[in-house]
């Protein structure tokens, strides 16, 4: 059965992906969010990585994800640090909370997840209209650069319970008219021999000219767009390997 974040695949994110783990984002984050004081929505907030260290720095962070399994892993990790934060399953592309942000953040690309165009659109209308005025969003992208449909990567991973998990990638399609690929992902967790629990994952993977993702921004009502390059705040993108960070603000 092909599923976005089931049980299996949280399990493998909580150990590739601990939360705490940082690619640079969870710095920049903190010191771009200083200051702010009213309330801060992680958009895909998954099993935490982000959203607990940002808690922990004193901001005021809710999250709102499609994942079951990903926020139940979240609340569980909360209760046992002894916080509580408003966690909310939504669709990232179409939710609808009463609050008004200061702040909505989309690290680690998660916002490529959005398959089509036209949903993309409609997020960025939904963040746009979930922001006080003046607030700020905030979001990386990443440039696509592997197109290679013949290779299969596999990863492994011991657990506690003496098991183990593997995971096989391929990509199985690449669409550069929709500027997409999708990849299919096979887990699968062993113990003693025996196959005990498997899940197929199909993910997709939208990418975005650096250029054109301003234009969209701004067609969604956003200002004030500065665009940063491998976390360093208005440092011009260099290479197209970096993660690049797209900060603009809802007109007052």
């Amino acid at each position: 059965m092909l599923n976005s974040y089931g049980q299996l695949c949280t399990e493998v994110y909580e150990l590739s992906k601990p939360v705490g783990f940082t690619f640079g984002d969870i710095e920049y984050y903190s010191e771009r969010l200083k200051g702010i004081t009213g309330k801060i929505l992680e958009v895909a907030c998954g099993s935490g990585r982000v959203l607990i260290p940002l808690l922990q720095t004193g901001l005021k962070v809710e999250g709102v994800d499609n994942s079951g399994s990903m926020l139940e892993s979240c609340r569980k990790k909360c209760r046992e640090l002894g916080i509580d934060p408003r966690l909310f399953e939504g669709d990232m592309s179409r939710f609808h909370l009463d609050d008004a942000y200061e702040a909505i953040i989309i690290p680690g690309g998660s916002l490529q997840l959005i398959e089509k165009r036209e949903d993309l659109i409609n997020a960025l209308k939904c963040y746009y209209d979930h922001l006080a005025d003046g607030g700020v969003f905030m979001a990386d992208i990443s440039l696509q650069t592997d197109f290679d449909t013949n290779v299969v990567k596999t990863r492994l991973w011991e657990t506690d319970n003496n098991e183990t998990i593997t995971l096989e990638e391929k990509q199985i399609e690449v669409n550069f008219i929709e500027q997409r690929t999708v990849s299919l992902l096979k887990y699968e967790k062993w113990k003693d021999g025996e196959l005990i629990q498997s899940e197929l994952q199909r993910f997709p993977l939208s990418w975005y000219g650096l250029q054109e993702f301003s234009l969209l921004l701004a067609q969604a009502g956003f200002s004030e767009i500065i665009v940063s390059g491998n976390y360093e705040y208005g440092a011009a993108p260099q290479k197209a390997d970096q993660m690049i960070t797209y900060e603009a603000r809802k007109r007052v």
